[in-house]
């Protein structure tokens, strides 16, 4: 870690460290969150079937159209400008969809989506500025943070409901605290760059072959990851677990994605190129799917076990591939604007068709079909992003 920031003391790359692991924890607690109390927010408030398969789809969706404005707002704030504010964005997303009812449900979760969507975009861009010679170790440190945050609030979001009285709305609301931390965190980047972002605007992303397979890539494999964590849940109890034995089971497998969320984007860069690392994780990814669809109830936490791996796997490697297909941090902004701009879009979709299947078939065991489908091309679109190239662009002033 030393020589990550030669130009900087010692001190303030374990704050950047610190800081980039603080804002990665809030990346995913605003959406595992609302799965395991999804029944219990749904009866409070009269939601529909559609309506609250509508409330797993809008914060994905966020995500991903609310993308785009990253590298407009750095341009203009900084990068670390942008992520400070997002942040309190995120936190005022939080507290407002536990209150004013099914308004406040719903508007909050818009909000907390696009605030995830944004800062998400710039992280990839500060870890190829700042890390340039530690791109797969960062990569996978923040992964593996973002992966514990969505851990911890999909396994505990239940018993803190529980603890306040059954009360959703604590249980939601409680994790604007770590939110705002992070936001006190992240307070010392703010002294050592003020505003001083890069005015290059990136051109030639959209006509570039492997900048799409990047980015679809990044949106097959993240629409199995948001329908485990908007659906799986929902998934175990119809096959007999009680909410808190799916939430724990969920918990488990997000868990889990913290050993291959840091080890596979580390792996990915000792070889040639990643191909084989894309087959390898879409690979544990379906089997665990499979597992905890089908498989006999005795066995599910060794599937989540194969389930989770597989996903942290795969998330990491579309992070780390953004980073190492991109010329430079300006590129990689770009590029990780348009990744998880359109894929996050297109991962929508996926929560979305589970709801819309589910209510037509009336059960669970369908899904069997739009797992397998996605996954297979998934792995396409990942073996051409894998292999040993960098995306074409060039640039401007803005």
């Amino acid at each position: 870690m030393s020589n990550a920031l030669p130009n900087r003391p010692q001190y303030n790359t374990w704050l950047l460290l610190i800081g980039l692991v603080m804002v990665a924890l809030n990346l995913r607690p605003a959406l595992s969150s609302m799965a395991p109390v999804l029944g219990q927010v749904s009866q409070a408030l009269g939601l529909s079937a559609a309506q609250a398969g509508l409330l797993t789809t809008l914060p994905v969706l966020c995500l991903g159209l609310f993308a785009p404005l990253a590298p407009w707002l750095s341009r203009r704030l900084g990068s670390e400008g942008t992520v400070f504010a997002i942040l309190l964005a995120l936190a005022g997303g939080i507290l407002l969809r536990s209150n004013l009812g099914a308004f406040g449900l719903f508007s909050g979760s818009l909000l907390s989506g696009a605030s995830i969507g944004i800062i998400g975009v710039l992280l990839p861009g500060i870890v190829k500025r700042d890390f340039p010679s530690h791109a797969g170790l960062m990569t996978g440190v923040y992964t593996m943070a973002l992966c514990l945050g969505a851990a911890i609030a999909a396994g505990s979001t239940v018993p803190l409901t529980h603890h306040f009285d059954d009360s959703w709305r604590i249980g939601l609301g409680f994790w604007v605290i770590p939110a705002v931390l992070a936001a006190l965190c992240w307070l010392p980047q703010l002294r050592r760059h003020g505003t001083s972002a890069s005015r290059r605007k990136v051109k030639g992303l959209l006509r570039d072959p492997l900048a799409w397979q990047v980015t679809l890539f990044m949106g097959f494999q993240s629409s199995l990851a948001y329908i485990v964590f908007g659906w799986l849940p929902s998934i175990l109890i119809g096959r007999g677990l009680s909410p808190v034995e799916a939430g724990m089971v969920t918990s488990g497998s997000i868990i889990v994605q913290l050993a291959s969320s840091l080890s596979v984007p580390w792996l990915a860069t000792r070889g040639r190129d990643q191909r084989l690392a894309v087959i390898a994780v879409m690979t544990l990814t379906l089997l665990g799917l499979f597992g905890c669809l089908y498989a006999p109830l005795a066995g599910l936490w060794g599937w989540a076990i194969v389930l989770g791996l597989g996903q942290g796997g795969s998330f990491a490697l579309a992070l780390t591939l953004i980073v190492l297909r991109s010329p430079d941090a300006q590129a990689a902004g770009s590029l990780s604007s348009m990744a998880q701009g359109v894929g996050y879009t297109l991962a929508s979709m996926g929560p979305l068709a589970v709801g819309i299947l589910h209510d037509w078939s009336g059960g669970w065991t369908v899904l069997g079909w739009l797992f397998g489908s996605v996954g297979l091309v998934a792995t396409a679109f990942g073996l051409g992003a894998g292999r040993a190239r960098q995306v074409e662009v060039h640039g401007d002033k803005a």
